[in-house]
């Protein structure tokens, strides 16, 4: 067998035997990690053609090979992962713009009737409203995130119905509308008031609130209790009112309306309750 040296590639092409590189060539001796191969047991791809025909085949690093496969690999995941977040945010947009169509009317819940809470009384109800100056207030002391997220999303002049609740008969008294968009609650930091937060500051405030104004009493109170009939009754037949927030999601003191919803409601008005 003759040696040849790494240091003299260029004997190579007048050698008698094909050598393969091994992967464990770093260091030590030169002539350490080639070895004799047979012809027939050389692939065609990775041959190198010497000066006799003879041919000599050099094997990639096993550390090199696995840094392409790695490669290869990232390169599968960073793509899969791309076409993920597209799916995504194209959902996303979809359901953005799904939901903007279906928040144009509201459902705002206030209490009637006199309830004290931390020594004040928060009772706030339509009569209450239109006591007010212009019959305006702010819709003040909300403080669930989701409630509050639906008041930021008011735009001015939208309508909303103005629901009694936590009172005898809960239902809806009236319908008013937003005139101020979302600012920030003054209650959150009174320590007084029933509703102060010690959590949040005024750098960094946490509850909003909306102004609305005093529209119109509905021509009948439609209660709940025949909201929920026709609620029942349109689960069965796919009406208007099977998924209105008002029970979906009815621990919400500010819900949205989709307008079917809002102009079923409004129906009610001019038939008698069921």
């Amino acid at each position: 067998m003759v040696f040849v040296s790494l240091r003299a590639p260029a004997l190579l092409r007048g050698s008698t035997f094909p050598f393969k590189r091994l992967p464990s060539d770093r260091g030590g001796s030169p002539f350490v990690g080639y070895k004799k191969v047979e012809k027939s047991k050389m692939s065609p791809k990775n041959k190198k053609r010497g000066g006799n025909g003879k041919s000599i085949e050099l094997i990639e690093p096993a550390a090199k090979s696995a840094k392409k496969e790695l490669d290869n690999s990232t390169e599968d995941v960073t793509k899969k992962s791309s076409t993920s977040d597209s799916r995504k945010a194209a959902k996303s947009s979809v359901e953005d713009k799904g939901n903007k169509e279906a928040h144009s009317f509201w459902l705002m819940k206030s209490e009637p009737e006199s309830r004290i809470e931390n020594g004040v009384d928060v009772k706030f109800g339509v009569e209450d409203l239109k006591a007010q100056q212009n019959q305006t207030a702010c819709w003040d002391g909300v403080r669930n995130y989701q409630a509050r997220n639906f008041m930021k999303d008011m735009k001015l002049g939208q309508l909303a119905f103005f629901y009694h609740s936590n009172c005898k008969e809960p239902g809806i008294a009236a319908l008013v509308k937003v005139v101020k968009e979302s600012y920030i609650d003054h209650t959150q930091f009174d320590k007084k008031d029933p509703h102060y937060d010690p959590r949040s500051t005024k750098q960094n405030p946490k509850w909003f609130m909306v102004d609305v104004q005093f529209v119109r009493m509905m021509k009948r109170y439609i209660s709940l209790a025949e909201l929920k009939r026709h609620h029942q009754e349109h689960k069965t037949k796919d009406g208007p009112l099977k998924n209105m927030a008002l029970f979906t999601r009815a621990r919400l003191s500010v819900q949205p309306v989709t307008k079917e919803e809002f102009d079923f409601v409004l129906s009610l008005e001019d038939q008698k309750p069921v």
